[in-house]
């Protein structure tokens, strides 16, 4: 697939020690830093993968190229290229790049609407760095989330054989379409154990249209803290709606308390649609620009409540540690 591009990282470490003759933090104290070694540089090599999307900008994961001091990407044509990252978005684990070539071969995209549970897929990557590998398999689940791998999750599950090194690579369909990326496995082993997860095609290129235009993700924000509606729930809360989610936080002078959401109280419906557990509040309301207003519908005790909330802008968080 001569869009799929090898990755290879340099991360460059700066590292400082004391002396072993000069432990004690007093006499370092009292000497100053003449008893420490002088800084050393030590560089680390890591390897991935990225694909080649419309614009020319290189996709792969954000935990591929995090820390990165150089990256090369080798297309299989035979050109090695640097890259710099124009931007990366923790909460997805994406990073985009960008090159100085303006040729570069882009890969199509395929629609999501038309996935199916048993569809054929093809793993394309640089797996263990021994260059670009195709593995094939089918699409054993959609919409996968509460993994704890992303803050927003919506995965394709694969069982294509996905190892180290396939990370930031293309998952396509039988007419070579791309329809995710592919992210990370879950394994026991380190490798392979036929449980291989991407990102959909259509959320990681609104991450690339975004980071191109913005420089950032920008996505909506309550300050609300949620957990699903059970049964059990229900019955402690005295309700009969056990769908839904339910408010169990409240940050302070934040969009939800402004527009009087308490905690307890139980939401069903996001702008008329039905939200069927507290993921995909976050995910709709990640989606609604800052400064629109959102109407959300539900339930407090025995009452059905409506409220219009402003939305305000979600403030970046914290990356993750690489996968």
């Amino acid at each position: 697939m001569p869009s799929v591009a090898n990755l290879y990282i340099a991360k460059v470490r700066v590292q400082q020690e004391a002396r072993p003759l000069f432990p004690d933090p007093l006499l370092q104290r009292l000497f100053g830093n003449q008893y420490l070694v002088e800084p050393h540089k030590k560089v680390e090599n890591s390897l991935g993968s990225g694909v080649v999307v419309p614009g020319g900008y290189i996709l792969t994961n954000n935990h591929v190229i995090q820390g990165a001091s150089l990256i090369q990407a080798a297309l299989p044509s035979g050109r090695i290229l640097e890259a710099q990252v124009i931007g990366a978005d923790p909460d997805t684990d994406l990073a985009v790049l960008k090159t100085d070539a303006k040729d570069l071969p882009v890969i199509p995209i395929g629609s999501m609407d038309k996935l199916r549970i048993g569809d054929v897929v093809l793993a394309i990557g640089n797996p263990l760095g021994v260059g670009q590998t195709v593995t094939h398999g089918i699409i054993s689940a959609t919409g996968r989330s509460k993994l704890g791998i992303n803050t927003y999750e919506n995965f394709i599950q694969t069982d294509a054989a996905i190892n180290p090194g396939n990370s930031g690579g293309a998952l396509v369909n039988a007419e070579g379409e791309l329809i995710g990326i592919n992210t990370f496995i879950l394994s026991k082993s380190g490798g392979s154990q036929g449980l291989g997860f991407a990102i959909p095609a259509d959320m990681a290129l609104s991450v690339v249209d975004q980071i191109v235009r913005n420089g950032r993700v920008v996505r909506g924000w309550i300050g609300v803290s949620a957990q699903n509606m059970t049964r059990e729930l229900a019955e402690i809360l005295k309700t009969k709606e056990n769908k839904g989610l339910v408010i169990t936080g409240i940050i302070k002078d934040s969009p939800a308390e402004q527009a009087g959401l308490q905690p307890g109280d139980i939401l069903t419906h996001l702008n008329g649609k039905e939200m069927r557990d507290s993921v995909e509040m976050m995910q709709g309301i990640a989606e609604i620009q800052p400064g629109a207003k959102a109407l959300v519908q539900g339930w407090r005790g025995e009452q059905r409540i409506e409220l219009s909330i402003l939305i305000q802008e979600r403030q970046p968080q914290t990356e993750p540690a690489p996968q």
